[in-house]
């Protein structure tokens, strides 16, 4: 058939012409940026739109969607951690561990940062796709004939799940150990890909919008083609859940500002005492 695997891989086993969207070097054209609602005005948010928030990903479209809460100093600040954790894992562990790592790389790089200062706000995600029917956890295709492999065993299983893990971290106001606070979450959401014929994966897989995507697919654009139904959060298959990221903010910032429970709690005053002997 012309939509073999084989026919897109050549004489060498190699992907005919590799798209750049394959390559982790090469980053694509994101284009003009979208216009943005009006920022909430929420005390948390308030607070963080006059301080460094960071956000540990080169998503555009994490970058889009944290936008809509109207923080005008969002730092991008990709993590440099190794995503290394065994495939052994959960899926629930997998995301989650991997999203601490990129928290916790980034934070220990700019806690001390002498020119910016501390972030008051640290925000990391990781997303992977799991093929539930073999419990195989999907990240980015790797080429070409690997992405259209990848969303025929979508297409065959119908029924897969998405998982977003969110770590937040902010700086304790009282500075006492370990020095911030975390606060994390996972979304899952269930995804069921209509029964699409290998032409149409082949030509999607060909437009490359899914090529630097978990799963290989872009449901926010052409990719929605594929998918017949979703059941839970929309904007968790993109890569950032909203309602869940505000609440993580929320939760986080709470935890940071201890000086007031530090001073309202007996055992914690002692404690304290004790730290400055």
């Amino acid at each position: 058939m012309s939509d073999s695997k084989d026919n897109l891989l050549s004489s060498n086993n190699e992907p005919n012409d590799p798209p750049p969207a394959y390559d982790p070097q090469v980053k694509p054209n994101r284009g003009a940026p979208l216009p943005r609602p009006p920022p909430l005005s929420l005390p948390v948010l308030n607070d963080l739109r006059n301080r460094r928030v960071v956000l540990a990903s080169q998503s555009p479209r994490r970058r889009q969607i944290i936008s809509y809460l109207g923080l005008p100093n969002i730092e991008i600040i990709p993590s440099n951690a190794d995503e290394d954790l065994p495939k052994s894992l959960t899926p629930f562990e997998y995301v989650l561990g991997t999203a601490t790592k990129k928290a916790q790389a980034v934070y220990a790089q700019e806690a001390d940062n002498e020119e910016k200062g501390e972030p008051a706000l640290i925000l990391a995600a990781d997303t992977v796709v799991v093929d539930t029917s073999k419990g195989t956890i999907l990240e980015k295709p790797r080429s070409e004939a690997h992405h259209v492999t990848m969303l025929r065993a979508l297409r065959d299983a119908r029924d897969h799940k998405v998982y977003t893990a969110l770590v937040a971290m902010a700086p304790l106001a009282s500075a006492r150990d370990p020095g911030y606070a975390m606060e994390t979450a996972v979304e899952e959401t269930s995804v069921r890909f209509d029964d699409v014929s290998d032409d149409l994966i082949l030509a999607y897989v060909r437009t490359r919008e899914g090529a630097d995507k978990a799963g290989g697919y872009g449901l926010q654009g052409l990719g929605s083609i594929l998918v017949e139904k979703i059941e839970g959060s929309y904007d968790n298959v993109i890569g950032l859940p909203l309602k869940t990221t505000l609440n993580v903010i929320e939760a986080v910032m709470l935890k940071a500002d201890d000086e007031d429970r530090l001073e309202g709690d007996p055992l914690l005053e002692h404690d304290s005492d004790e730290d400055l002997e």
